[in-house]
C-alpha cells in the first residue's frame, strides 16, 4: 500500500512562474547557477543554491549559507513572489517537450515508508552530499525540490490513475510557461481523496531520481521525531515531497562516457583489445553512431566512429546488474583497457547527459582534454525497477531523465511551530 497525503503548498503566484522557476540543484554547477540567476533575483536558485549570494571563496556549507536559503524563500512570499496554501491540497504537474508528455501527482509521501524499503531505491548516496541536503532541510524547514518517483504499470489501480491523471487536467490550470524547451503546467486536484485511494492498492513506489533528497527527508524525520515528546507520526515533518508519474510515461536517456587518456596505449592498440571484447566496425561518416539495442556501444575514438558489440552469448540476463550496458562497459573495457576502477572516485572519467547528444562527445574528444567517448543505449525503466526489486544498487550514473522537475513550482513546510515559522 502506498500512502500520499495532501499538503499546503508554496508555489509561485501565476505572474511569476517562470521567473521564480530554475532547474534542479543538483543538474547545474554553482557557477552555472550564478550565470543563471545573474540579473534574476526572484530566481529559485537562491534558495535551492544560496551559494550563489556570496563570494566564491566562502565555503557553500557555511551555516550562514544555509541561513540564506531560509532568507531568501521567507522573502520571496513576504514579497508575494510565492504563495503559501491555506489548505492542504494534491496537484498535477504536466511536463510537455517536443511532443512527449509526462504527467504526474505531486504530493507528499511518508518517510517511513523510505525507511522500510517500501519506496525502493537503486543508487547510493554520498554523505557530502546527503549531508548537505539534511543541513538545508533542517535550518529552512521545508522541502524546497520535489522527490522523483515512479509507480508499476502493472500495478492493480496503473490505469484508473493514468485515468484520473489525465480527468484532472481539464480544469483550468494555476500554472503554464515554458521554460528550456519544456512546457510546465499545474493544476490544483479537486478530488485528492480519489487519488488518495487508487494509491493505497499501489504496493510499491519507487524512485527515480532524488536519492539524497530522500535520504536527507528520511534523515529529518527521524531527528524531529526524536526530539519531540509528543510525536505521533502524523506531523509534516514524517512526510516527504514528491512527484510521482506512471512507469509508462517516463523516459530515460542514455548516460554517456568519456576517459581523459588510453592509459598509455594508442588508438590502434584500443582498436586491437577491442576485437578480442566483441565485434567493433567502422562506421562512415554520417552514419549515426547512436546505439540502438542494449549490448551495443558507439566508441569516438581517434576522430572516428566505431559500433561495438558483446557478445550476446556472453551476457548473464538473469543477472539485473551485470547484464546492464554500464556494467559490460565497466566490467570488460574501462576496467582492465583503460584502467578506470571506481568511476565515483577516478577523475579520469566523465559522464555526459543523453540530452546533449554524440555532437557533444564529437566535441568533447576533438580537443585534448578527452581520449575516447562511449555513446550508450538507454537502461530501460524495467532494467531500472528489476534492479530496485532486487534490493541492488545501480552502477553510478545510469540513467538520464528527460525532462527535469522544474524547480521552484512547489514547496513543502514540514515544520510550523513558532520556532521555525517564517
Amino acid at each position: 500500500m502506498s500512502l500520499i497525503h495532501p499538503f499546503k503548498a508554496i508555489r509561485p503566484h501565476p505572474p511569476h512562474a517562470a521567473d521564480v522557476s530554475c532547474p534542479p540543484y543538483d543538474v547545474i554547477s554553482t557557477s552555472e547557477a550564478r550565470t543563471l540567476a545573474e540579473g534574476r533575483p526572484n530566481s529559485y536558485l537562491r534558495v535551492i543554491r544560496p551559494e550563489i549570494d556570496f563570494p566564491v571563496e566562502v565555503n557553500p556549507y557555511e551555516q550562514k549559507v544555509y541561513e540564506r536559503a531560509r532568507h531568501n524563500l521567507a522573502a520571496l512570499l513576504d514579497s508575494n513572489i510565492l504563495l503559501e496554501e491555506d489548505e492542504p491540497g494534491l496537484f498535477v504537474y504536466r511536463l510537455v517537450r517536443d511532443g512527449y508528455r509526462q504527467l504526474g501527482v505531486v504530493c507528499t509521501v511518508d518517510a517511513a515508508e523510505y525507511a522500510s524499503g517500501r519506496i525502493r531505491k537503486h543508487e547510493k548516496t554520498r554523505p557530502e552530499k546527503e549531508d548537505d541536503r539534511t543541513r538545508h532541510l533542517d535550518i529552512s524547514s521545508v522541502h524546497a525540490e520535489a522527490v522523483f518517483l515512479a509507480f508499476r504499470d502493472d500495478a492493480p489501480t496503473a490505469d484508473d490513475i493514468c485515468d484520473v491523471l489525465v480527468s484532472a487536467t481539464t480544469d483550468r490550470p494555476l500554472i503554464h510557461f515554458v521554460a528550456d524547451g519544456v512546457t510546465h503546467t499545474l493544476w490544483r486536484v479537486a478530488n485528492p481523496e480519489t487519488f488518495q485511494s487508487l494509491f493505497e492498492a499501489v504496493p510499491d513506489l519507487y524512485i527515480a531520481d532524488g536519492h539524497h533528497r530522500s535520504a536527507a527527508g528520511g534523515r529529518i524525520a527521524t531527528e524531529r521525531a526524536a526530539k519531540n515528546p509528543a510525536h505521533t507520526g502524523d506531523e509534516e515533518y514524517n512526510r516527504i515531497l514528491a512527484v510521482v508519474f506512471p512507469q509508462r510515461e517516463l523516459k530515460i536517456l542514455a548516460y554517456n562516457r568519456i576517459v581523459k587518456d588510453l592509459a598509455g596505449h594508442t588508438p590502434e592498440v584500443i582498436l586491437d583489445r577491442l576485437q578480442t571484447i566483441g565485434r567493433i566496425e567502422a562506421l562512415s561518416d554520417g552514419v549515426d553512431p547512436t546505439p540502438e539495442s542494449a549490448g551495443t556501444l558507439g566508441i569516438r575514438l581517434d576522430g572516428r566512429w566505431f559500433r561495438f558489440t558483446f557478445p550476446p552469448e556472453s551476457i548473464d540476463h538473469d543477472d539485473p546488474i551485470a547484464s546492464l550496458d554500464v556494467s559490460l562497459l565497466q566490467k570488460r573495457i574501462l576496467e582492465p583497457l583503460l584502467e578506470i576502477g571506481d568511476p565515483r572516485l577516478d577523475e579520469r572519467i566523465g559522464f555526459v547527459g543523453g540530452i546533449r547528444g554524440n555532437a557533444e562527445l564529437e566535441r568533447l574528444t576533438e580537443t585534448d582534454a578527452w581520449a575516447i567517448a562511449f555513446s550508450m543505449h538507454p537502461t530501460s525503466m524495467a532494467e531500472l525497477l528489476r534492479v530496485a526489486d532486487a534490493g541492488e544498487i545501480m552502477p553510478p550514473k545510469s540513467t538520464w531523465f528527460e525532462p527535469k522537475l522544474r524547480s521552484g513550482l512547489f514547496a513543502h513546510r514540514f515544520e510550523t511551530t513558532e520556532e521555525f515559522a517564517r
